[in-house]
């Protein structure tokens, strides 16, 4: 390795050191905005729940953990240099965040017995998924930019840091639902 090969790959090295902690503080500060959704949703609501069409809840729950499968795998397929593995599980990934945002903004909140305005259930549950859905959509939009840069060869089984990135924050946002969907559809009765 020449000295400027090696100069460069401690670059990158360095880079993705800063830019995993950058990542990282950004996930703890966005975890105080979702904790503070969460104790918001106990504190005013306590020990009854909105009604919501649990079925609707558990679909679009199961899409949104099948779809961390894929992007989890994605990661992997990159890693190893299996470009049409990646390609293929990361548009899996992107669709399958797409039907999660249909199911909770097209279909649950068309059907929901209650606006924002309908005191604090209506408040608390539309500002929690409102907020989930506003995540989510990022999260779509970061997979469309690598899935094209992918489909255009920019990622090699050393460099495809923003690949994990993608990855980590899909994984972060699916986490935050797993709190969200009891917190909202299964804990309490239905005031």
């Amino acid at each position: 390795m020449t000295a400027h090969a090696a100069t460069a790959h401690s670059s990158y090295a360095d880079k993705l050191r800063t830019a995993r902690i950058g990542l990282w503080l950004f996930f703890i500060s966005d975890a105080f905005v979702f904790g503070g959704l969460l104790v918001s949703r106990f504190y005013l609501l306590g020990s009854t729940r909105p009604e919501l069409d649990q079925f609707v809840g558990l679909i679009v729950t199961s899409v949104l953990l099948v779809s961390s499968f894929f992007m989890n795998r994605a990661e992997v397929q990159i890693s190893q240099g299996n470009r049409k593995g990646f390609v293929v599980s990361t548009a899996i990934t992107l669709i399958l965040g797409v039907a999660f945002l249909v199911g909770v903004v097209g279909v649950e909140w068309q059907i929901a017995h209650f606006g924002p305005d309908d005191g604090p259930a209506g408040a608390v549950f539309y500002m929690m998924t409102g907020m989930h859905a506003f995540h989510v959509l990022t999260g779509v939009i970061f997979l469309a930019l690598v899935l094209r840069n992918g489909l255009r060869g920019k990622y090699s089984t050393e460099k495809h840091w923003a690949v994990e990135a993608a990855a980590n924050y899909w994984h972060f946002v699916d986490l935050v639902w797993i709190f969200f969907y009891p917190a909202l559809y299964l804990i309490g009765t239905v005031a």
